[in-house]
């Protein structure tokens, strides 16, 4: 190749090798036994240009790399690099990878668990830290250059995004920031964003996935592919996917209603052919099961496999009818390295504290290859089966969503075994954004050369819904970014009220929103423009037409309201008509399809069935159920009597009258015409208008007489454009209020805190009180409440048992909405501190409501959760393993990290207590050493 370039073209050529050996980027890619793939060389070329970068890209694709390199450029420039995670899990694991690579001397971590080696040059944490740093304004910052933000798209999330954009919006001006998210639509706009805050940042997205994945639905014995191959239609180069017709047939099949005798086709009874063809068409669709499923698999060659179930329970279920089936993966071989594994990694482990957690049942699934995996399970069993996944010892793994996030487990296949799941509130489909994090664990680069989305059929599944979430690849990003009581407190200390405030401005969340307001002020500006049209249109010589057409619309309105007012009041008097009637009553039905001659079988007013026809509850007044001089029984409704109905006469119902029967119908009816066939009713005579009497329509109508444009020739044609003047200016003024409750919207919640934080002697002006500098070090859900507790010296007193029941109810938020049952609480001093601590939650609620501050838009005090109290007063008097879980009622793993959310706040109290004339600081220390122990000691990794 190189014989063919002239002189001139090998010299450039050598000249482009000589340069690319000088970088940083080339020792850096010798470091991997693959080379890097075109997205990752542009960001790391980005980089090392000193340009912030963000990289969208599917899961596995190989994000981390630029991360990565971001760590190798901070090295050799003698700087510091901060990786940040949003979980715990990641954060010990990416330790664990930098640390195989650079030694443990240059490694750090730093989690709510965990402190190692700070110092070092490159330091592992979640993002809740380093958020904590710049707020205190660690020392650890001085010389940091680089700082990598591993799934950055968590700021969308509900709970916690809001952390990712406090860190990026305060992150010193010098750090090159490093962002690494999942491919969302709207990449650019949060490039932009970046752009806007952090300087100049590069946007590089990536779609292709490095190992294909394959979509299909498995329905009884036959896997179905959910596309048909791609095709290229009419030789334009137009290829696109086709969802698989063998496919749509089965959902057609499978969803038709199933045999009446009584359905006709085309006017004939089903053909008994056509039945037994059916019947045979349905007994080949079941969704398989589990065991089935996996079994299946494995003769296919798709196993690893990650099977999502959707609920806990249900994981654990899996496991069970897996075993009960005797499904075996693993061979003699395996099954031993196996139990060395788990034995080694549960040495510490307690022989009596095994028991309690299912130890041998969970052993005797991971020798045959089979596990659960789930935020239930303790940290240490969920990352055995993490390790023993990755070496291929465990092959089937039931999970819930939890384990898409981010771990580093990927499988040949994943199986989905609905597209539904309960999201808090209610059974919801999964979103697309749903469906890619889940499935893109298919496929193990290096390893696979496709990978596998598996959907068990269910009754009622569509094909082409389906097709649609595997179809749409990506999801925007959108923020959750809420100001809180703590992040105000820290900022005005920092910054002044002036300058948070127009920090806050800056968040992405405003973006977002300003961006939304541009359309409409291009709106509001065309309006406008039509505005002054419409206003010369409707120009008078005689005189001010905008006043007159004001006073035409006045009474305009007033005549409709008054109109209304009217009818209102004929609805009430007739639903009180209604109210009166009895059975046998004969009235006249004034209007509607049934108008005429009617008998009263039941006048609608309790609910239930009555003679034979189902009743209605009367949310809209009474419904009678009437037989009609045509023999018709019928439910009328409001709608049918327009103006008040009088009984004009009285009948007998027979005893023995069926509605239903045609017959009886006939002969009452017949009476019913003979009775009462004779009587014309009275005409009802409208009342005089209300308006005829009206001072202010008589007033107005005065003023517009006597108005100069009344006798103007041309009063009509002014009219009209007088009309469209008004009509397009309410649209206006409409599209404004949209604008202003859109724009500024995050520095009035700001304001708004401020100001309650001010009546609180949180603040003064720009100065931080001493309360408000304990705020400062109190984050959380609760921050306010657990300041609040500290002000009023809730917790003196308390032991370390006592003062960790109180702090888990900070915490802890239960799992149901509202328990059936009242929790256990521990008696004395701790439970008169419980109820303080909601008479405290009760008193700041008001004062939001006061100041206008809305929980439901993720803003303020959330009421405190007392069902952990109990637990946490357990574990922390040394009470058992046994004991604690069988009284909680609740999985070790939930325990596990509650406990750990608990020991968390406990140490932020320790550091806010006051030092001198409390015991609350000790206290705390001494409960953090109380819930440090077995279970939760040992889950703590590092």
């Amino acid at each position: 190749m190189t014989e063919d370039l002239t002189p001139a073209e090998a010299y450039a050529a050598a000249l482009a090798r000589n340069a690319e050996r000088a970088t940083a980027l080339a020792p850096f890619r010798e470091m991997y036994d693959f080379d890097l793939d075109p997205f990752q060389i542009e960001a790391c070329k980005a980089l090392e240009a000193g340009k912030g970068v963000l990289v969208a890209a599917p899961t596995g694709s190989g994000k981390t790399i630029v991360g990565e390199f971001a760590v190798h450029l901070a090295l050799t420039q003698g700087r510091k690099c901060f990786y940040t995670t949003p979980i715990k899990a990641l954060s010990n694991q990416k330790y664990a990878d930098l640390v195989k690579r650079y030694g443990a001397d240059k490694v750090g971590l730093l989690t709510g668990d965990n402190s190692v080696n700070g110092d070092a040059p490159i330091v592992v944490m979640t993002t809740e830290v380093l958020r904590n740093m710049l707020y205190a304004g660690s020392q650890a910052l001085s010389g940091l250059g680089y700082v990598v933000m591993d799934e950055v798209h968590y700021l969308s999330d509900r709970f916690r995004g809001a952390v990712w954009e406090e860190v990026i919006i305060h992150l010193p001006e010098s750090v090159t920031l490093v962002s690494l998210s999942a491919t969302v639509s709207n990449a650019e706009e949060f490039g932009d964003w970046l752009d806007t805050v952090r300087g100049d940042t590069e946007v590089i997205v990536s779609e292709s996935r490095p190992v294909p994945l394959w979509q299909h639905v498995l329905a009884g014995r036959r896997m179905y592919d959910l596309f048909e191959e791609e095709t290229d239609h009419g030789g334009r180069g137009a290829s696109r996917r086709e969802v698989n017709p063998d496919l749509l047939r089965l959902a057609r099949t499978e969803n038709t209603r199933t045999y009446n005798p009584r359905d006709r086709r085309r006017g004939k009874m089903v053909r008994e052919a056509d039945r037994e063809r059916e019947r045979r068409q349905r007994s080949r669709i079941w969704t398989p099961g589990r065991p089935e499923v996996i079994d299946r698999l494995d003769a296919e060659g798709l196993l690893p496999a990650i099977t999502f179930i959707f609920s806990r329970a249900g994981c654990e279920a899996a496991v069970q009818q897996c075993l009960y089936a005797g499904l075996r993966l693993n061979d003699d071989e395996a099954r031993r390295r196996v139990r060395e594994i788990v034995e080694e990694r549960t040495a510490s482990i307690p022989a009596e504290d095994l028991h309690v957690l299912g130890y041998y049942e969970w052993l005797e699934a991971l020798e045959r290859g089979i596990a659960a995996h789930h935020a239930g399970m303790l940290p240490t069993f969920k990352e055995v089966v993490e390790e023993l996944f990755v070496r291929g010892l465990v092959k089937a793994v039931f999970a819930t969503e939890t384990l898409a996030l981010g771990i580093n487990m990927p499988a040949r296949s994943v199986v989905l075994e609905k597209l539904v799941k309960w999201n808090g509130e209610q059974h919801a489909d999964i979103t697309p954004g749903e469906y890619t994090q889940l499935t893109g664990r298919a496929g193990r680069r290096g390893i696979d050369v496709e990978g596998h989305a598996v959907v068990l059929w269910q009754r009622g599944l569509d094909p082409g819904h389906l097709a649609g979430l595997a179809g749409t690849r990506t999801y925007p990003l959108r923020s959750s970014f809420k100001p809180s009581y703590n992040m105000a407190v820290n900022l005005v200390d920092q910054f002044g009220r002036h300058r948070s405030r127009e920090l806050l401005e800056t968040s992405f969340a405003q973006f977002q929103a300003d961006r939304s307001v541009v359309g409409i002020s291009r709106q509001v500006q065309k309006n406008e423009e039509g505005l002054e049209g419409y206003r010369e249109g409707m120009t008078c010589h005689l005189g001010d037409f905008e006043e007159y057409a004001l006073l035409r619309r006045e009474l305009k309105d007033r005549e409709t309201e008054l109109a209304k007012q009217g009818a209102a009041q004929r609805r009430a008097q007739a639903a009180s008509s209604l109210e009166k009637l009895k059975p046998g009553d004969v009235i006249h039905v004034p209007t509607g399809k049934f108008a005429g001659l009617a008998l009263v079988l039941d006048p609608g007013i309790p609910a239930g069935r009555t003679n034979g026809h189902r009743g209605f509850e009367h949310h809209d007044g009474p419904r009678p159920l009437v037989l009609t001089a045509e023999r018709q029984v019928k439910r009328l409704a409001s709608i049918d009597f327009p103006v008040p109905v009088e009984a004009l006469e009285r009948m007998r119902i027979p005893k023995s009258f069926n509605p239903r029967s045609p017959q009886s119908r006939r002969d009452l009816a017949s009476a019913l015409r003979s009775k009462a066939g004779h009587i014309n009713p009275e005409r009802h005579r409208k009342n005089r208008s209300a308006a005829a009497d009206d001072r202010e329509i008589a007033r107005l109508r005065t003023a517009l007489r006597a108005h100069p444009c009344h006798g103007c020739d041309k009063r009509e044609d002014h009219a009209r454009w007088a009309e469209r003047y008004h009509r397009l200016q309410r649209d206006t003024r409409q599209l404004e209020r949209r604008i202003e409750g859109r724009t500024n919207t995050i520095a009035r919640t700001f304001d708004r805190i401020v100001a309650l934080l001010t009546e609180l002697d949180y603040l003064r002006g720009d100065e931080v009180t001493d309360n408000g500098k304990r705020l400062a070090r109190l984050y959380g859900e609760l921050d306010l409440l657990a300041s609040e507790c500290l002000r009023d010296r809730v917790w003196e007193g308390l032991t370390p048992p006592e003062l960790a029941a109180c702090v888990s109810a900070l915490v802890y938020e239960s799992r149901q909405a509202d328990d059936a049952v009242a929790p256990k609480l521990p008696t004395g001093n701790a439970k008169a501190a419980l109820g303080e601590m909601v008479r405290i939650w009760g008193r700041l609620d008001a004062l939001e409501e006061e100041f206008r501050i809305n929980q439901a838009e993720g803003v303020g005090q959330r009421e405190p959760d007392l069902g952990f109290a109990w637990a946490a007063y357990q574990w922390a008097s040394d009470k058992s393993l046994d004991q604690v879980l069988r009284e909680a009622e609740m999985p070790a793993g939930d325990f596990v990290r509650w406990c750990k959310q608990v020991i968390d706040v406990l140490g932020q109290i320790a550091a806010a207590a006051p030092k001198e004339n409390s015991t609350v600081a000790k206290n705390a220390r001494k409960a953090v050493d109380s819930l440090l122990r077995g279970v939760v000691a040992y889950s703590s990794v590092g």
